[in-house]
């Protein structure tokens, strides 16, 4: 026998026996969490390398067209993604805006013989 809460950030927490709490969060909100827990943090270009490194020069940017602006958010033009052994096109979307900050584009960079991608991240 156990019980179930659902607490207001959706943690599931299921009570096996006496002392014992089991705790699950739902991924979206693992999500929000943490996207939330680095909100304050300012990534420069260096910082927002995510590692993904490529033996091959990405292909030329898709010619997106952006929607209509929306209150409040910001256009993230899409980018080529490297899976390990191919790119995927990865298409544009809106970001929430940060007041007093610019969006830098995803991009990739060369580097000697290899590619790496720069996520796209906020600068101020």
């Amino acid at each position: 026998m156990f019980n179930v809460l659902l607490t207001p950030t959706c943690v599931v927490k299921r009570v096996l026996r006496e002392g014992v709490v089991e705790m699950k969060i739902h991924g979206k909100v693992l999500m929000m969490m943490l996207c939330l827990s680095t909100a304050g943090f300012g990534a420069t270009a260096a910082g927002a390398a995510t590692g993904i490194d490529a033996d091959t020069a990405p292909p030329p940017a898709r010619d997106e067209r952006a929607p209509a602006p929306r209150d409040g958010y910001v256009w993230a033009s899409g980018y080529w993604d490297w899976n390990g052994h191919a790119y995927s096109w990865v298409s544009g979307h809106f970001v929430f805006e940060r007041r007093g900050a610019h969006w830098v584009a995803d991009r990739w960079e060369q580097a000697g013989s290899h590619w790496q991608r720069v996520a796209g991240h906020w600068e101020h």
